[in-house]
């Protein structure tokens, strides 16, 4: 029986591990995106079947004890998880990603401390002993990093603080002392011999790591936050790999490792849209007061407005059209009207064609993810550096919501906290119209678009689902 059991739980874990990097592979790509999905449910039901299963085999005389314990922990996660997933709105997605990132930590540091209580590992067995205590000093460190920071993370995103970074003296400095320390402390966790000795410098490791993940987070400025969102999809995929090293699963191991690796890459290609080090990203962000160099604020001149009724006899004349969304097309939750004026003006003849920033909404694939709920055809969806270079032969660009990933200041304005970043070049196409609720938000970064003043930049001021339905109604 036991043969079979350990049999069964290899098989499960060979084939799981295979549907999570099929699932990978799915998701790369928005047409096979559903499949991708499809594949990593498959594989972590069958990962929870084998857990469920071998635990209860397992637990023997308290097996129904054990099974009753799974179902309880099981409802309760699951009616949490229903819960949010009826209630959260698209617009909210970023902030529940970031939240769920702090579960994440928070089953880490549990599993740490729990394996530390209940299996030291015999503290007078040499190196083994060492390489467990190893195990549980990381961790305990990663997970505690990714719940502080995936809460402040939460907080920023669902604008319950600021998204300003924290600039205290010194902070690059506070950081690295905080580090230094956790590995002093986990060096001298490994070489304690009594649950009493090690679980002094445990919890200091833990106190440390939790203020360092808040104070990260808090140093990175809200126009960096896409990049925070995936920074703590690693940190959670590296905390849940540490917990199966201490729990001695290798799926766990396996899946966390595949979290961890993809988000790193992901936040690499995140910091690449932005002409950003990552580095640079967690020393601190966009959103901090402008350099002393800029002087006052610049005067870019004075917009013009337009109407819906003026837009659309604008895409009815036009040839060619790029949609370029943002943030605030979340908000106003326009990407449905916008969808429908698509198929509109490709019935009409007109060729549209979506322009997708790297950084675009408040996480990864935050727009491609709304245009795709919208059913907007995948083909017509273009990422920026596969679109950029068409915007000189474009006839109409609609700039919905998006402010900082279209601004010209970032190639003109060397001195701007957004210099140097990758934008769509939107202002070389023969006419552009902006959709913004007001003139007074200067956007996430806090940096003023000189776009909005340009002679062929219209603003249709007002909500974004108002004014297209405005259009729609029109054509």
């Amino acid at each position: 029986m036991t043969e079979m059991l350990s049999q069964f739980e290899t098989v499960a874990c060979i084939v799981a591990a295979l549907l999570f990097i099929l699932a990978l592979a799915g998701l790369s790509q928005q047409k096979t995106a559903n499949r991708g999905n499809l594949m990593g449910m498959c594989g972590m039901a069958l990962a929870l079947v084998a857990v469920i299963v071998v635990a209860v085999a397992n637990a023997s005389d308290a097996a129904w004890q054990a099974l009753g314990l799974i179902i309880a922990a099981i409802a309760v996660g699951g009616a949490f998880g229903a819960w949010r997933a009826v209630k959260v709105q698209m617009t909210q997605m970023p902030e529940l990603v970031a939240m769920l990132h702090s579960f994440v930590g928070a089953a880490a540091v549990l599993v740490g401390f729990n394996s530390f209580l209940t299996e030291p590992g015999g503290y007078f067995e040499g190196s083994m002993n060492a390489y467990h205590l190893g195990e549980v000093g990381l961790a305990v460190f990663i997970g505690a990093v990714t719940l502080t920071g995936s809460i402040v993370a939460f907080l920023k995103l669902s604008a319950r603080i600021s998204g300003k970074p924290l600039t205290l003296p010194g902070r690059n400095i506070i950081n690295l002392v905080m580090l230094a320390a956790v590995i002093v402390l986990i060096g001298v966790l490994i070489n304690t011999t009594g649950v009493q000795a090690g679980l002094v410098p445990l919890c200091i490791i833990t106190v440390i790591s939790l203020v360092l993940g808040a104070h990260l987070v808090l140093a990175i400025g809200g126009g960096d936050m896409p990049v925070v969102v995936s920074m703590l999809n690693s940190y959670s995929g590296w905390a849940a790999a540490m917990a199966g090293f201490t729990l001695g699963n290798d799926l766990l191991i396996i899946t966390g490792s595949l979290v961890g690796s993809s988000g790193a890459y992901l936040s690499y290609i995140m910091c690449q849209g932005m002409n950003r080090s990552f580095i640079s990203v967690i020393l601190g962000g966009f959103g901090a007061d402008a350099p002393a160099s800029t002087g006052q604020a610049k005067d870019y001149g004075t917009h013009t407005e337009t109407t819906p009724a003026e837009v659309a006899q604008l895409l009815k004349d036009a040839k060619r059209v790029v949609i370029t969304p943002g943030y605030g097309m979340a908000v106003a939750q326009a990407q449905f009207l916008v969808a429908d004026m698509t198929r509109r003006l490709i019935a009409s003849g007109v060729d549209v064609k979506f322009g997708i920033h790297p950084v675009a909404g408040r996480m990864p694939g935050h727009m491609n993810v709304l245009l795709a709920e919208a059913k907007v055809p995948y083909d017509n969806v273009y990422e920026m550096d596969e679109i950029n270079d068409d915007f000189g032969d474009v006839d109409v660009v609609l700039v919905i919501g998006a402010n900082d990933t279209v601004n010209p200041a970032a190639e003109t304005e060397p001195d701007s906290p957004i210099a140097g970043m990758p934008v769509l070049r939107v202002w070389e196409a023969e006419k552009v119209i902006v959709f913004k609720r007001s003139m007074g938000n200067a956007g996430y970064s806090g940096v003023q678009n000189p776009l909005f003043f340009n002679e062929n930049t219209d603003m249709l001021l007002g909500d974004a689902k108002e004014s297209m339905a405005g259009i729609v109604e029109a054509l």
